[in-house]
């Protein structure tokens, strides 16, 4: 403080004599509100002090030395830690060896059996319809509690359309792989590639379905287990048939029933709903590559309405142009060259 008031009574500014000092104006006013200076309060100064709690290195050592022994090699710090309380000696908290064992890069699985590593699916992408689906299965009610009806639903990733469902009382391989080879066939899809993405579930990963994908030469490709997020089209899609307006209110009495209404949700889905995701053109027309013409039309007309109007226009019109690739479980490399995805449902 004295530095700075000789300086400024010899004409420096008061900004660029705290600067050499490497203090700001304001904390030379609050040294001389609290009438001198008790303690560096700042921030680069209370990371130089040394905390009073800091493990020594001989603790350090200590506590490596414990947990890389015989006996607690195999073992994770929540074990050591209660283990040696038992016996009397407290060395230190569970955090405490965590902490010690990240800083040694010993935090790693302890004991023979190998962490289990689930790795994310392989990013998938679709240009055009028939290239990449999801399915999945979802419980519908019935009116005898605990017993529930099985939907089948296999949707298209790219025009989102539901190219094949049924409703069953059981959930098993055999189902699904007729479900899918009637969705197949159905499509004409003899002699191209296709991947069909799905959960880990027993029907999904069954010796019937994976045999029938086998003798069509369709990719099976599967998330990682109790991962939904890796199967995102078909759980939006269950979401919007469960939040439909027209969704029963009370349980399915009969399978035929259950059947009844989803083939008139499959016609809304496929036909009538404006998907948020395909620039709002159904599923149907997307499939059918009825879109591009439809979003042209639309564009055509706000061009229009633009010119006849131009105050109203702040900037372009609105985008509707169609987009040509749609990823299932992008990785970071394909969000950073600027791929957008779409949204699932």
């Amino acid at each position: 403080m004295t530095w700075i008031d000789e300086a400024c009574a010899g004409g420096a500014r008061l900004v660029q004599a705290c600067a050499v000092l490497g203090i700001s104006p304001r904390t030379l006013q609050r040294w001389r509100e609290d009438g001198g200076v008790k303690a560096d309060a700042r921030q680069q100064a209370a990371q130089r002090r040394t905390p009073a709690n800091k493990l020594s290195e001989y603790e350090r050592q200590r506590m490596l030395a414990v947990a890389n022994s015989e006996e607690f090699a195999p073992m994770p710090p929540s074990q050591i830690v209660p283990t040696l309380a038992d016996r009397g000696l407290y060395i230190a908290s569970e955090s405490s060896f965590y902490r010690v064992l990240r800083e040694a890069d010993q935090l790693a699985h302890r004991g023979k059996a190998k962490a289990a590593k689930h790795r994310r699916p392989t990013p998938l992408k679709a240009t055009a319809p028939n290239q990449l689906w999801s399915w999945d299965i979802t419980y519908l009610a019935t009116t005898i509690k605990g017993v529930f009806f099985y939907l089948y639903l296999i949707m298209d990733v790219y025009s989102r359309k539901i190219v094949g469902w049924e409703v069953f009382e059981t959930e098993s391989a055999d189902q699904a792989a007729e479900v899918f080879q009637k969705a197949y066939l159905r499509e004409g899809i003899a002699g191209q590639i296709l991947v069909l993405h799905s959960d880990n579930g027993a029907p999904m990963k069954g010796a019937t379905m994976l045999a029938t994908l086998q003798r069509l030469g369709v990719m099976p490709s599967l998330s990682r287990p109790s991962v939904s997020n890796d199967n995102p089209y078909s759980e939006a899609l269950f979401k919007t048939l469960k939040y439909h307006p027209g969704f029963p209110d009370k349980p399915f009495d009969t399978v035929c029933e259950a059947r009844e209404w989803v083939a008139g949700f499959e016609h809304w889905y496929d036909e009538i709903h404006r998907h948020s995701g395909l620039k709002f053109v159904t599923p149907g027309q997307r499939h059918r590559g009825e879109d591009s013409a439809v979003l042209e039309q639309r564009a055509a007309l706000y061009e229009t309405a633009k010119a006849q109007r131009p105050e109203r226009w702040s900037g372009s019109i609105r985008d509707w142009q169609p987009g040509n690739i749609v990823y299932l479980n992008p990785c970071k490399s394909t969000k950073k060259e600027g791929i957008h995805t779409h949204k699932a449902a």
